[in-house]
């Protein structure tokens, strides 16, 4: 929350303090939206669209913001939510292709929802200036800007995304426990107080040493032939 809180902030005193103040011709570089799309193709569709509706809210409440609060928000809340439902199970995209189709996407779609919910309003800015010149420009600024931005905001938000049940709080992972003590599990149980194995009736067994039978041999630690365990019940041949 605190890297999504960071990350958010500065590009919105960057947006407004140097993109804004540009004067490029038509639409205005987004990084606000590029940040909020890296967020979400990282966190998914609920988290990006938390974000991007608190993003979307800064910026209609920051100044110099000439329309009604809440425009914006549910702009970004809307794009962060479709850009989070592209993130695949495993987790990353293997390549740049679908991530940039999504800043496209993201660049006419906002365009497009911010024009019609101003006209919703009665505000016919989008009219005056020419839709459809915002609309390319708008496209052509963040896929210009997106290679630099996208690419860092979403290796920031993996690196500072942990996995609660990945690991054991030892530091090793459950799965590995278990597979590193299968032969164990798989044919004898500990005793309660982890220092034996348990026989017959769940009571702790002893493990008679020395002594050899018709049936079975304890193990030769001296020799260098072929050793087998005492055969005791419940337990495996190793």
């Amino acid at each position: 929350m605190l890297l999504t809180a960071a990350l958010v902030v500065v590009a919105l005193i960057v947006q407004v303090t140097v993109l804004a103040r540009l004067q490029l011709p038509g639409a205005v570089p987004d990084l606000l939206l590029l940040t909020v799309l890296g967020l979400a193709l990282v966190y998914g569709h609920t988290a990006g669209a938390l974000v991007g509706f608190v993003a979307g809210l800064l910026a209609d409440i920051a100044p110099p913001a000439d329309h009604a609060v809440g425009r914006y928000a549910l702009v970004l809340c809307l794009i962060g939510y479709a850009a989070g439902l592209t993130k695949p199970e495993a987790g990353q995209h293997r390549s740049a292709t679908v991530p940039m189709l999504v800043v496209a996407s993201a660049a006419i779609g906002s365009t497009l929802l911010y024009a019609g919910v101003g006209a919703l309003v009665g505000d016919t800015a989008a009219r005056q200036v020419g839709l459809t010149g915002l609309l390319a420009t708008a496209t052509i600024y963040d896929l210009l800007l997106a290679p630099f931005v996208v690419p860092l905001v979403m290796a920031l938000a993996r690196r500072g995304e942990k996995d609660p049940l990945g690991a054991e709080p030892g530091g090793g992972s459950a799965g590995g426990g278990m597979r590193a003590y299968g032969w164990l599990a798989s044919g004898a149980s500990l005793s309660p107080s982890g220092s034996g194995l348990l026989g017959k009736g769940g009571k702790p067994g002893k493990v008679k040493a020395g002594k050899r039978t018709s049936r079975n041999k304890t193990m030769d630690l001296s020799g260098g032939g072929r050793s087998k365990t005492a055969g005791l019940k419940g337990v495996k041949r190793l």
